[in-house]
């Protein structure tokens, strides 16, 4: 059985500018290269999905690198009342596709769902949701750049082979 963890990363600033942390499950695949895979898809940290490899650099400061990505998207959904109905509706259609529910709050979910099954029936699946549950919304964790929020990465089009 592989070893795991949990380590901070960095998931925003608070109302006095102070750094924000989320504590994220980890298996250790290299001790000696300092390398982790995500267990789960972070709800506030960005730019990762479950199963990413990333380099610890340092855990005291959050500081990773990168180093590959599973091809998972990271899918938050969110809304300001209780999210129980929308789970009740949603977690079985996004399993039915592929997907998996990685973390649940009173007012969010959090997913992964691999790239190849296809962006538009994801996100016609999460329109009609939120359409459905007045005052939710949902958002890529890990598809636009972290630093303006609208650029898309396109890391999927690096990869060769569907897995």
């Amino acid at each position: 059985m592989s070893e795991t963890t949990e380590l901070p990363f960095f998931a925003g600033v608070d109302d006095e500018e102070q750094p924000v942390f989320e504590a994220i499950k980890v298996e250790i695949v290299d001790p000696a290269a300092d390398t982790v895979r995500l267990l789960h898809s972070p709800l506030f940290a960005r730019n990762l999905a479950s199963g990413d490899r990333v380099k610890v650099i340092n855990p005291a400061t959050a500081e990773y690198e990168l180093e590959q990505r599973s091809g998972n998207l990271c899918i938050r959904v969110m809304r300001k009342e209780d999210i129980e109905a929308v789970a009740h509706s949603l977690v079985p259609e996004l399993e039915k596709l592929g997907g998996k529910l990685d973390g649940k709050t009173d007012r969010a979910l959090v997913f992964s769902a691999h790239f190849s099954i296809g962006f538009t029936q994801i996100e016609e699946l999460l329109n009609d949701t939120c359409q459905a549950h007045a005052g939710t919304e949902w958002y890529y964790g890990n598809v636009y750049d972290p630093q303006d929020g609208a650029t898309p990465l396109n890391w999927w089009q690096d990869f060769d082979s569907i897995e």
